[in-house]
């Protein structure tokens, strides 16, 4: 595989919101230059007692993934903030994290013309892939390190280790992605207690990936 050394201008936005406002996403979106993107259905939890005791805590919600030039991205997240009012409590989370390899899309064209660094953030998001009905235990681990919750998207797992047989046909298993947005200074906390409760370091147990955020919208402290 061949690096280019220009892919890391382009980044990937994720853009959490509301079910059934992906698609008004993405049609938005493309208004900005963005060709296509993806949307994935997931459930977001809320830190609230009342909630919780109400056993309505979780909430249904849609995860839409594009990729951009930095140039485009800037673009279409100060557009979707202002359809989507972001800045409005439970709104919306709209971030970026950067791209160091791109395959597979020709409508990601690469522009030779170099482009600023974007400013740091102080985010950071922290990605956990574990069995099915364990991304509740994941959440609760990172609550307790400071976390304020996250993103639970159903997926499946096809690893050569992770195949079980019925009737002699290979089945593979479930899994659930949590996704967690986290003040960089408690990153270490969170992943350590994830770590730790969930056993990652044991084999098939689970992964952990942390990505560099960009730029953000829609957090509040």
């Amino acid at each position: 595989m061949q690096y280019n050394g220009n892919i890391p201008h382009f980044s990937v936005m994720y853009v959490i919101v509301k079910f059934g406002l992906g698609s008004k996403v993405l049609k938005e979106a493309k208004k900005c230059g963005v060709t296509g993107g993806t949307v994935m259905i997931g459930k977001g939890t809320i830190h609230n007692r009342i909630l919780n005791l109400l056993a309505i805590s979780d909430v249904r919600k849609e995860i839409v993934i594009m990729i951009a030039n930095r140039k485009t991205t800037e673009v279409t997240l100060q557009h979707l903030n202002k359809v989507f009012n972001f800045e409005k409590p439970n709104h919306g989370i709209a971030f970026t994290t950067l791209i160091t390899d791109l395959l597979g899309t020709r409508s990601c064209k690469i522009n030779d013309q170099s482009e600023s660094e974007e400013g740091k953030t102080m985010f950071q998001n922290i990605m956990v892939i574990v069995d099915k009905g364990n991304a509740e235990d994941v959440i609760d681990a990172a609550k307790t390190a400071g976390s304020k919750g996250g993103t639970i998207i159903n997926a499946r797992g096809s690893g050569i280790h992770e195949t079980s047989k019925l009737f002699s046909m290979d089945i593979e298993p479930e899994k659930e992605i949590v996704m967690i947005l986290s003040d960089k200074n408690a990153t270490t906390a969170i992943v350590d207690k994830i770590r730790s409760n969930l056993k990652i370091d044991e084999p098939g147990n689970g992964i952990i990936f942390v990505q560099e955020v960009s730029q953000t919208y829609g957090i509040y402290e």
